[in-house]
C-alpha cells in the first residue's frame, strides 16, 4: 500500500512543481505586492504594509468603469449564448442530411484567431471617411439614421462588444451541447412519444435534465472566460481602452502593469485579487446551484 502510494506521488511529482512554480507561487506573490504600499519596481522597495491598495483601486474611476462595462458583458453575454447555442443544437440534432456540414460551418469561428474576427467587426461596424461601415448601410437601408458603433455613445459601444463576444463564444458551445444532445438514450425518446408526450413536454423532462451538466459547465466556463475579456476589445477599439470608456477589469490590471499608467505592480495586484475573489464567489454559486438542481 505504501509502495503504491509512493508511486501515485512520484508520478504527480511533475504536474506538482509545474503548478508550485506558475500557479502557487504567483498567487503569493500576487497577495504580497497587493498589501505593499508605495511599492517602486525601479529600488524594489516600498513604505510600509497595508490595505491602501484596495482602498485606491477601488476608488479609481478607471477600475469601477472597467467593473462595470465586465459585469455587463458577463450579465447579457453569458445567457444569450448558452441561449442561442441551445436553440441551434437542438436545430442540428434535429436534422440528419448534411448535419456534420453545418456544425462544421457553425465551428468555423472557434479555431479563428480572435483580433483577426475583432478587425472584421472593427470593419463592419466603423465609420470611415469614404464609409459609414456596412453595419450601417443596413440600417440606412431600412429607413434608420447613422450610428458611430466605435466612436459613438457607450450603448452602440457595448452592443459591439456583446455581440462580439457572443459571436466568438458560440462555437464552443454549440459543439459541446451537440455532443451532450448526442448522448441522450433515444430509448427515453421513444417511451415519452408511446406515452403521448409533447415535444415541449420531451424537451423540459428528458433532454433539460439529462444535458443540464454541460449547460452548468458552459455558464461556468462562459463566466469566468467573459471576466477575462480584454484582447477582444483591443481589437475592436484600440489600446487605450480608458479613453474609449471600454476597459475591462483584466485590461485594467495590464494597464496598471505595462500601459500608458504602468509601474503599478501593487495596484494591479489589488486589482488582480478583487477579480479572483470576484470569480471564485460566481463560480462558488453556480456550483451550489448547479448541485441543488441535480439533486432536486
Amino acid at each position: 500500500m505504501y509502495k503504491n502510494s509512493a508511486k501515485a506521488w512520484l508520478y504527480l511529482l511533475p504536474a506538482l512543481i509545474f503548478l508550485s512554480v506558475f500557479m502557487i507561487y504567483p498567487l503569493f506573490d500576487v497577495m504580497i505586492y497587493s498589501v505593499e504600499e508605495g511599492y517602486n519596481s525601479a529600488s524594489q522597495t516600498y513604505f510600509g504594509v497595508g490595505a491602501y491598495n484596495y482602498r485606491y483601486v477601488l476608488r479609481d474611476p478607471y477600475f469601477l468603469q472597467a467593473v462595470k462595462n465586465t459585469f455587463i458583458l458577463v450579465i447579457i453575454t453569458v445567457p444569450v449564448s448558452t441561449g442561442v447555442a441551445l436553440l441551434i443544437s437542438l436545430g442540428l440534432n434535429s436534422i440528419q442530411k448534411l448535419r456534420d456540414l453545418f456544425q462544421t460551418i457553425f465551428f468555423l469561428p472557434y479555431v479563428t484567431n480572435t483580433l483577426a474576427v475583432g478587425l472584421v467587426f472593427m470593419i463592419l461596424f466603423k465609420k470611415t471617411p469614404y464609409s459609414d461601415g456596412f453595419i450601417n448601410l443596413i440600417i440606412n437601408a431600412f429607413g434608420g439614421s447613422t450610428i458611430d458603433f466605435i466612436e459613438g455613445p457607450y450603448w452602440a459601444k457595448m452592443f459591439v462588444m456583446c455581440f462580439y463576444t457572443v459571436w466568438v463564444v458560440m462555437p464552443f458551445k454549440i459543439l459541446i451541447l451537440t455532443s451532450a444532445l448526442a448522448s441522450v438514450d433515444k430509448d427515453l425518446y421513444k417511451a415519452a412519444k408511446v406515452d403521448g408526450a409533447t415535444s415541449f413536454r420531451i424537451f423540459r423532462k428528458i433532454t433539460l435534465p439529462m444535458i443540464s451538466p454541460m449547460i452548468f459547465y458552459l455558464i461556468i466556463t462562459g463566466f469566468i472566460g467573459a471576466f477575462k475579456a480584454y484582447s477582444d476589445e483591443v481589437a475592436i477599439f484600440g489600446t487605450n481602452l480608458n479613453a474609449a470608456g471600454m476597459n475591462t477589469i483584466v485590461g485594467y490590471v495590464y494597464d496598471m502593469l505595462y500601459g500608458d499608467s504602468g509601474g503599478y505592480p501593487s495596484y494591479a495586484s489589488a486589482a488582480a485579487l478583487i477579480l479572483f475573489a470576484i470569480v471564485l464567489t460566481i463560480t462558488c454559486i453556480n456550483l451550489l446551484a448547479s448541485r441543488k438542481t441535480t439533486i432536486s
